[in-house]
């Protein structure tokens, strides 16, 4: 990740709770960090969908408020109460997911659209309870690690790096397919699901595809895709 570099806009920092429109850049950056992709101005206004005039005003009260600086390559970085929030609010994030998985059944390709209504209420003491609820999980439903526990999703690799014959277990669904319903619904329809153990039965680089075996059933997917279906290779 990013290292912070000290800047006197720090000096503004604040431990009030971001609005929620700030709290939606806040976990997007960090998001980006964490993935090892640019944070720059261009890549959050695609991440959230909104215009480049708009981003450049928010990232202006970001950084009087002390959330965020920009270096001298544009490059957004959090400061450190810029990295407190927005870890807690993807920490809310990933909880509600479970909350909405594990309680009321909903399915993967919904729970991330739901979960972003209800994060920005959630208090930290509801929070709580709701993580001990679930006896504090580690990841969120799609597999992507709740902030503090990457480490634990460091030896995972992309299901396009695979060789036919291998044989994996589905580990995660990285967070650029979360706001894709229609690739979420395809691939829960498949079984391509966090826990899913399968075996890569042929890769065909010429159209760009690679098929896969879960279950006795054949999956074809393409290697963009696939390269953001992150497993864990079985000896």
């Amino acid at each position: 990740m990013m290292s912070v570099v000290p800047s006197s806009s720090d000096q503004k920092m604040t431990n009030e709770r971001p609005s929620p429109t700030i709290e939606d850049y806040l976990g997007v950056i960090y998001t980006l960090d964490r993935n090892g992709d640019r944070v720059i101005s261009a890549r959050l206004a695609q991440s959230l969908d909104v215009s480049a005039p708009t981003v450049a005003a928010t990232l202006k009260r970001m950084q009087r408020d002390g959330w965020v600086i920009l270096d001298d390559h544009k490059e957004i970085q959090l400061t450190p109460s810029g990295r407190s929030a927005a870890m807690n609010v993807i920490r809310r994030h990933m909880l509600t997911e479970w909350m909405l998985s594990r309680m009321l059944k909903l399915p993967l390709s919904e729970i991330h659209r739901e979960a972003h209504q209800i994060e920005h209420t959630l208090s930290p003491e509801v929070a709580e309870r709701l993580q001990a609820e679930l006896e504090d999980p580690r990841f969120c439903p799609h597999g992507n690690p709740l902030p503090g526990f990457e480490d634990e999703a460091e030896n995972w690799v992309p299901l396009s790096s695979l060789d036919p014959g291998e044989t994996a277990v589905v580990r995660r669904i990285q967070e650029s397919l979360e706001e894709d319903y229609d690739v979420l619904t395809f691939l829960e329809s498949k079984g391509v699901v966090p826990g899913a153990q399968f075996e890569v039965m042929e890769l065909l680089p010429f159209n760009e595809t690679v098929m896969v075996s879960i279950e006795g059933n054949d999956v074809i997917l393409g290697l963009r895709l696939a390269s953001e279906i992150y497993v864990n290779k079985l000896e």
